[in-house]
């Protein structure tokens, strides 16, 4: 199992503290099942990672889980907030991609979706890179005003729900959202956005049972295979987006 969206790097963001909150992190996840993790550090406010910075913790990272043979993989990425000066950040070689594919995380603010983002979407898509809007399920006016999120990934946004949040862990609104947001085809990606082992951990494995549970293994297999996907720098599946409405029913055999 992949996952694409894990703050496991040590000391520079609000996830692993140090080192051994990292290797700690690690071998939680390997009990879940996953070979190969993510890193994607925040850059907001409060955090200034750039991508020289990220590239030397993933390297010191995995120096550290060879060394005590922990099979785990950590890969570069980055998780950016949402910012008009983005694109020319990329330019300056200060964004880390995914992997260094194509794909590009953006999270928007918790509360709303800036008046800008379509056309900054619509700018990132035209320099090559595949936008994706990272636990769009938690974002209160998306919550509210789902047609927005409809219309960013009619465009060709992609999108990532987290882990967590399907399973109920941030509250019964976020996760009957999330659960809308995989049946209207409007996700790509189920990832952990794992912090710590405490109150912030993977939880990958109960989401897919959730998920097979309530929509079948075909939706298991789209999202695992998708993670695959996006690391090798290959085109996701996407299903035709559908504007939310009333709740679907799905007849599992």
């Amino acid at each position: 199992m992949i996952d694409i969206h894990c703050h496991i790097l040590p000391g520079i963001d609000d996830g692993a503290k140090n080192l051994d909150e990292s290797i700690t992190l690690a071998k939680e996840a390997a009990r879940e099942g996953i070979h190969t993790i993510i890193a994607t550090p925040h850059l907001n406010n409060q955090y200034d990672n750039r991508k020289q910075i990220i590239l030397d913790k993933v390297e010191e990272l995995n120096k550290a889980l060879q060394d005590q043979a922990i099979d785990i993989k950590i890969m570069a990425g980055h998780e950016p907030r949402i910012y008009g000066e983005l694109l020319e950040d990329f330019d300056k070689n200060e964004i880390q991609t995914l992997n260094g594919t194509q794909y590009l995380f953006v999270e928007f603010p918790s509360s709303h979706v800036p008046r800008y983002t379509e056309q900054l979407l619509f700018d990132i898509q035209v320099k090559g890179l595949t936008p994706i809007i990272v636990h769009p399920e938690r974002n209160t006016e998306l919550i509210e005003r789902p047609e927005v999120l409809y219309n960013l990934v009619e465009k060709g946004a992609l999108t990532q729900v987290t882990a967590s949040s399907l399973c109920g862990y941030f509250g019964k609104k976020i996760k009957n959202f999330s659960e809308q947001l995989i049946e209207f085809n409007l996700t790509h990606f189920i990832a952990s956005d794992a912090h710590n082992v405490v109150n912030r951990s993977f939880k990958m494995e109960e989401a897919f049972n959730l998920v097979a549970s309530k929509f079948g293994n075909d939706y298991v297999y789209l999202f695992k295979e998708n993670a695959e996907f996006l690391v090798e720098g290959q085109n996701v599946i996407k299903e035709m987006p559908e504007k939310i409405t009333k709740k679907k029913r799905f007849f599992i055999f």
